[in-house]
């Protein structure tokens, strides 16, 4: 299992007044609070937990431990935070392919290594449709190039993904069936080190979100096909979407959201939830995500958790549909 640990600084800004010392609960946070992303650095979840991690500390006044726990696309650092004590010192920055996961161990009869409904949903901080990048020499200069390659060579094409049924991985299914071809699946921890390969050769393809990509873009070395949104990104605006090329249900995104365990004390939820509100409001925090690409998509609790509940019904289904790859 890759683990990398990373404090956030605290700065000089006060911490939230605390209510009361009589209870435990209401004297959150008494101690460091660590904030677990499911993959190693440079994904989209560590995109969003690292300036969040940031802002909550200067907030709640305790540092937050950014902890990437990577393995199983995602399943090791979700099953943590699922198994772990409601007391809001474990939290959970994940990514759409939450639901997913339980529902890939089904598929292969696997008991599986958590449930959605252990997890609370506190704020969603980023949301965006997911888009198709090759190395910037790769022969293809558009979807319609890629699909003719692929064509003539079923299952020579590697692509990369962040693990079986991660996000990026699901993305590039949905692809792959639309298009009727067959591409390598070659999976990686995270998106972090996918795009290392995706930058080095070693593979050829990878859907990824904005955020993660544009840097490299920028700097010649990537090229981007297409978006798996209904509009195109506002990061990449000359960039269609599948839709727009003919793949109407070609349409993907990944989001990233802060979770707690299931159980969390009402006092402790309503301080997370405000915090988080606030963080989402932080310069630093906004200014770091639009430099990314990825503009803040802030939810707070009632909405992101109709939010949640929508989008992982609509990607159990997908799974399905998808079966074993």
């Amino acid at each position: 299992m890759q683990r990398r640990t990373f404090i956030a600084g605290l700065g000089a800004v006060s911490a939230l007044p605390l209510t009361s010392r009589h209870a435990a609960a209401q004297e959150w946070p008494d101690r460091n609070i660590t904030m677990v992303v499911p993959f190693p650095p440079g994904g989209q979840a560590d995109l969003a937990a690292r300036p969040i991690g940031l802002a909550l500390s200067k907030l709640v006044g305790k540092p937050v431990v950014v902890d990437n726990r990577s393995g199983a696309g995602g399943s090791v650092g979700n099953a943590a935070v699922a198994r772990a004590a409601p007391d809001g010192y474990l939290l959970l920055m994940t990514l759409s392919s939450l639901a997913v996961l339980p529902e890939a161990d089904r598929l292969y009869e696997r008991p599986a290594a958590y449930e959605v409904d252990q997890l609370a949903p506190i704020a969603r901080v980023l949301a965006d449709p997911t888009v198709l990048a090759v190395p910037a020499n790769a022969p293809w200069k558009s979807v319609a190039d890629l699909v003719a390659d692929a064509k003539a060579r079923p299952g020579v094409i590697p692509f990369g993904s962040s693990g079986p049924y991660g996000t990026l991985h699901i993305a590039m299914e949905m692809f792959a069936a639309a298009a009727r071809i067959k591409m390598l699946h070659v999976p990686y921890r995270g998106a972090g080190p996918a795009i290392t390969d995706l930058l080095s050769g070693q593979i050829q393809a990878l859907a990824s979100a904005p955020g993660t990509l544009k840097q490299h873009v920028d700097a010649g070395k990537l090229r981007i096909l297409a978006n798996w949104g209904n509009a195109r990104v506002p990061a990449f605006p000359e960039v269609p979407t599948f839709i727009e090329l003919g793949f109407k249900d070609v349409e993907f995104y990944i989001w990233a959201g802060l979770f707690a365990p299931r159980g969390l004390p009402a006092d402790v939820t309503t301080k997370l939830r405000n915090a988080m509100r606030d963080a989402m409001r932080d310069p630093d925090v906004i200014r770091t995500f639009e430099s990314a690409g990825s503009p803040a998509a802030y939810q707070d609790t009632d909405e992101f958790s109709k939010f949640v509940a929508a989008d992982s019904a609509r990607l159990v289904a997908i799974t399905k549909k998808i079966g074993k790859v």
